[in-house]
């Protein structure tokens, strides 16, 4: 039976949640939010709505919400062209790909953005189908995007593994009932990840392909 491998994108196999923290402090700094960035560090790899609560709070004023997210997406847009792919990410895909796993990417990254993440992992060929963000009616750390990637696999949780970075991809991941790698390259410390369901914890994907021997994903 078909093994899935399902990847979370930023922060896992590209380098860029740093330039989302720089873009979303912007915004926000835009937007007259003076908000220290370690806090828009943690939250990073939530929906935009869900990553603006969690900065600014419930009560905030919610009608500036898309202002604020289209001003994320404007200023993250000027790094289209130089997105850095963590080291032996595409490599990693191959090798998975090449073993008989079926590989999708969960990611509420879309469009010209995806396109962007895609040329810099520089992996198509291993690529199997992706989940959006847009695809489901909840993003991560609901179970949604994680459930939708199996669907497109076509296995069920049990023969799946998923890798992500960040707490909100091992709860996701948890709640679909799959194994969880977490990989230390988004910036989160490991005892979080490992606490939010971590199985495994990887300094990044150049070490899980060099481990892969003895990882969920052997």
């Amino acid at each position: 039976m078909t093994r899935a491998a399902v990847f979370d994108v930023d922060g896992t196999l590209a380098d860029t949640n740093h330039l989302h923290v720089t873009a979303w402090w912007e915004a926000f700094r835009q937007a007259g939010h003076q908000v220290p960035m370690h806090a828009v560090h943690r939250a990073v790899g939530l929906p935009s709505t869900d990553l603006i609560a969690h900065v600014l709070g419930e009560d905030r004023d919610t009608s500036r919400d898309t202002e604020l997210s289209a001003a994320h997406k404007t200023l993250y847009g000027q790094y289209f062209e130089r997105l850095p792919a963590l080291p032996d990410a595409g490599r990693l895909l191959e090798r998975l790909h090449d073993g008989g796993w079926t590989v999708v990417l969960a990611t509420s990254a879309g469009g010209a953005e995806l396109g962007a993440l895609r040329r810099a992992i520089d992996a198509d060929r291993a690529i199997s189908a992706t989940a959006s963000a847009d695809d489901v009616d909840e993003g991560k750390p609901a179970p949604e995007p994680v459930e939708h990637a199996l669907e497109l696999a076509g296995v069920p949780a049990g023969r799946a593994v998923f890798i992500g970075d960040t707490v909100w991809d091992m709860r996701a991941g948890t709640r679909a009932g799959v194994r969880c790698v977490g990989l230390l390259c988004g910036g989160i410390p490991r005892a979080d990840l490992t606490e939010a369901g971590a199985d495994v914890v990887y300094d990044d994907p150049a070490h899980l392909l060099a481990s892969l021997a003895d990882s969920p994903l052997a």
